[in-house]
């Protein structure tokens, strides 16, 4: 409980958005939510949606307001990695050890959830009323029906930006000097696709694995849901010899799917009716800085810092935000604007690391996973890292399974690459790979790095 209740705005309803209500409901604020588009909970879901991997991040956010329980009711856990190549071999990964998952959920169905505990919790949601601008060293905010409508103004306390990668609540911070701003779209699109549940409601996949379908420039995968389906998201270029503009009819996306992703041969069907449902989205990495104004305005997950979806930590970093948050009005009670400074330094260069891990990812999801020396890369860190892990935890482990600072595993991943790459290279690798004299070898680079 805060010694001193605030009045808070809250922009966008989202999963971050929703989650901040009930943390700042719990410290006792006055919290209204505003969001421009309509309560989710009414509406269908749009199709443009992947799939969340909840990890170890976002399970000790939900933890701090004891939702951690709850939302694991909604998902599944996934244990390993299954790639499906391109002549039919079905090859499995495991995430981490044993026991080690990421959780697939509904984006959709997660949202409906968190808005239902932040109403419990005492939050108030405005959908439907969009904010066309922020008076930032006056925390006041102006909604309306259209940019040149009557306004309702708003006097808060504290307004936080939690409407994603095109906030509106940024955009304002943007038109103040000295306020650094970049965007990068990446050549690729995405589109979400279903695989149905069999007839009997079970799943027609391993329900614990993240599928994968690596094709070198695009890729499909499919993570599970509590019904039996799969929603499964088609990544590939706009444009190109194999792209989303190529596919304009229906035979041309059947020929497409029987071509490459021959496994799903008796979903083919339903793929194709969603190909031409559902829209084709773009996926942008987003850096700003400063995230906050004073003690008035503070921008949270995507709005500060959107990334590619190939490390399944959008959600999971924007959660973490939170947690930190939280722990610095602890640290700082009611001194807002010592909080906003330490949360801005705390978090902008892990986000930043974020940012460059999801799309090398992207990489290694799309290419490297049916490459075999990669696989065999792979297998040899894992041995290493079962025999000696005080000396060795891969850089997947530290972002997914630990809560040590984005920017840290992104260094250490570094360095164990710069040491795999040599071992890669020693004579008749293929045959010795689990060999002493490989483990030696590991060891003694670790060693020298560490002289």
């Amino acid at each position: 409980m805060s010694q001193n209740p605030r009045d808070i705005a809250i922009i966008g309803s989202g999963l971050v958005g929703s989650l901040l209500a009930i943390y700042l409901r719990r410290r006792g604020h006055q919290v209204t939510v505003f969001d421009r588009r309509p309560d989710i909970r009414t509406v269908e879901f749009s199709g443009r949606s992947i799939n969340l991997a909840m990890s170890t991040r976002g399970w000790k956010a939900l933890a701090g307001v004891d939702l951690e329980e709850e939302v694991k009711k909604i998902a599944i856990p996934l244990y390993r990695r299954a790639m499906h190549s391109a002549d039919g071999e079905l090859t499995y990964q495991d995430y981490g050890k044993q026991g080690e998952a990421i959780w697939s959920i509904s984006r959709g169905i997660l949202n409906r959830k968190m808005i239902d505990f932040a109403e419990e919790a005492g939050a108030e949601f405005r959908f439907n009323e969009k904010v066309w601008d922020v008076e930032l060293p006056e925390a006041k905010i102006y909604t309306g029906e259209s940019e040149k409508s009557h306004w309702q103004e708003y006097q808060f306390d504290h307004v936080f930006g939690c409407d994603g990668a095109f906030s509106r609540v940024r955009h304002r911070m943007q038109r103040r000097s000295r306020f650094n701003y970049s965007q990068e779209f990446i050549d690729l699109g995405y589109k979400e696709l279903t695989i149905p549940a069999a007839e009997d409601g079970s799943h027609v996949l391993d329900k614990h694995s993240f599928h994968i379908w690596p094709r070198g420039q695009f890729m499909l995968i499919a993570m599970p849901n509590i019904d039996g389906s799969f929603t499964c998201t088609l990544f590939m270029p706009f444009e190109g010899p194999v792209s989303f503009e190529k596919i304009t009819t229906k035979q041309e996306a059947m020929d497409f799917f029987k071509k490459y992703f021959p496994q799903v041969q008796k979903e083919i069907e339903n793929l194709t009716q969603n190909f031409f449902e559902n829209p084709t989205s773009a996926m942008v990495t987003m850096k700003c800085f400063p995230w906050t104004y004073w003690d008035k305005v503070a921008l949270v997950g995507d709005s500060a810092h959107a990334v590619v979806p190939f490390f399944g930590q959008g959600m999971n970093a924007g959660f973490e935000d939170i947690d930190v948050l939280d722990a610095l009005l602890n640290r700082y009670p009611d001194n807002w604007e010592r909080v906003f400074k330490e949360y801005e330094k705390s978090r902008k260069p892990n986000a930043d690391a974020i940012a460059e891990l999801s799309f090398r990812n992207f990489k290694e999801m799309s290419t490297k996973t049916a490459d075999p020396l990669f696989l065999l890369q792979k297998k040899i860190e894992r041995k290493f890292a079962n025999a000696h892990p005080e000396r060795w935890v891969p850089a997947y482990s530290r972002v997914t399974f630990s809560n040590n600072s984005y920017s840290e595993a992104l260094e250490e991943g570094d360095r164990q690459e710069g040491i795999m790459k040599q071992i890669m290279t020693l004579p008749d690798i293929e045959e010795k790979w689990d060999s002493d004299e490989v483990e030696q070898k590991i060891l003694s680079l670790l060693e020298q790095q560490d002289s």
